[in-house]
């Protein structure tokens, strides 16, 4: 079973929500953060990213930057612009980007549901991420934002989604990037019974889609304050939860993660394609090779696409960790020909995310900057979920989740 409950958002006035509304924290830099927000004070940029109130270079976990966006937010709510909701509800939230159409319920998930594993992790953190994201609960007892997550499609909640939808939106909001962002209020006291049942009932997991250092600070800070609150009754109190929008997995779009890496490790490029040959059938294409299958890659390298397809042998589709084509390219190419053995502090090597486009791998290796990019084949939601019930973690930079959560649209008190 799983624990899903309604809660009093903070939102923002509606004539307002577009200039406050942002894309999350940790999809850009504090500069392309303080360029964005720039003549904008009420951007929740100031909230999420308060370094961005800093001259360039100030020590962005520094115990003034947290106070700075907790102040932040308290003159957004002081002034009028974001208000809390009267009484504790659900809310529809649906985002378009193109063709694409995902409507996720917003609600809280409580903290001991991640503490006994009913939220399914598959990724690792990093302490100094998860430290910067609890600080940030810590000075505002608030879940700025939500964390992203996906269920198992229940038509029933979808028939109870879908009739909130036909009432007007609370917020209707087209961003810079093209993408519609649309909120809706669940506030009928049999549907959020109904929702909360059906959560219990017919949801046996949560699986971590994006945001594993918020949704472990969001846990980790919420069982501090309840150990704070010792021989005080906990039942009810916000703390016991954590905002989370939820998806259908249905409905989730996972795009590719690409991998540039800077040199060849002293092989030659004719020698490096003749080793590639002993995992893969290498095939010079016209055009962008993208990858049109599970193990199928793309290769850019000198102004040339070359389509790599894993030989038998290379890869194990029993074991869901075997099985991705990430681990191929890890096992047979980066570590063995590259010499690069632990992705997440190899400078050798880079990520980019499928949103930017192939275009994106040629401009890295053209420049000079780069030697080589690897074009992978997105993860499915079977594989993660797959990884994810067998309790294992993916290697580092495999899923991209779009679209992407705007900031600030709900904010959840854990003080209420």
């Amino acid at each position: 079973m799983s624990i899903l409950v309604p809660f009093k958002a903070i939102r923002p006035k509606a004539d307002k929500a577009e200039q406050i509304v942002c894309r999350p924290y940790d999809v850009l830099s504090a500069s392309e953060a303080r360029d964005e927000a720039k003549g904008n004070d009420i951007s929740f940029y100031h909230v999420i990213k308060p370094e961005i109130d800093f001259p360039d270079g100030h020590d962005e976990h520094a115990t003034e930057v947290y106070i700075k966006g907790a102040e932040n937010f308290k003159k957004l709510q002081d002034s009028g612009m974001m208000v809390k909701d009267s009484k504790e509800n659900f809310y529809a939230y649906q985002i378009k980007m193109g063709d694409h159409v995902q409507t996720g319920l917003v609600g809280c998930c409580a903290i001991d549901d991640y503490f006994d594993n009913n939220i399914k992790k598959h990724e690792l953190t990093r302490p100094d991420k998860e430290e910067d994201r609890k600080n940030h609960v810590r000075y505002s007892k608030m879940n700025y934002e939500p964390v992203f997550f996906s269920y198992p499609h229940v038509n029933e909640v979808n028939v109870i989604i879908n009739k909130a939808k036909e009432k007007a939106p609370l917020h209707d909001i087209v961003t810079a990037d093209g993408l519609t962002h649309t909120l809706w209020v669940i506030d009928n006291s049999a549907d959020i019974a109904e929702i909360e049942r059906l959560f219990q009932d017919k949801v046996p997991s949560i699986y971590i889609a994006d945001g594993h250092h918020r949704t472990a600070a969001g846990a980790l800070v919420g069982k501090e304050l309840r150990e704070q609150a010792a021989g005080a009754s906990n039942d009810g109190k916000r703390y016991n939860y954590f905002m989370a929008v939820l998806f259908p997995d249905n409905e989730l779009k996972i795009i590719d993660y690409n991998r540039v890496v800077k040199d060849l490790n002293g092989h030659t490029e004719e020698g490096f394609i003749d080793l590639l040959k002993q995992s893969f059938d290498v095939e010079e294409v016209s055009g962008q090779a993208k990858p049109s299958k599970l193990h199928e890659m793309g290769m850019y390298m000198s102004g040339k696409w070359y389509r790599l397809t894993a030989k038998a042998g290379t890869y194990n589709d029993a074991d869901p960790i075997g099985v991705l084509d990430v681990t191929i390219l890890s096992e047979s190419v980066l570590n063995p020909l590259l010499g690069i053995k632990d992705l997440r502090t190899d400078n050798r090597i880079e990520f980019v995310g499928g949103i930017r486009g192939l275009g994106e791998l040629e401009k890295r290796v053209n420049s000079g900057e780069m030697k080589v990019a690897f074009a992978m084949f997105p993860v499915s939601m079977k594989q993660l979920v797959d990884i994810s019930d067998n309790d294992m973690i993916m290697p580092p930079k495999v899923t991209w989740f779009e679209p992407k959560l705007r900031s600030g649209l709900f904010v959840h008190d854990l003080a209420d």
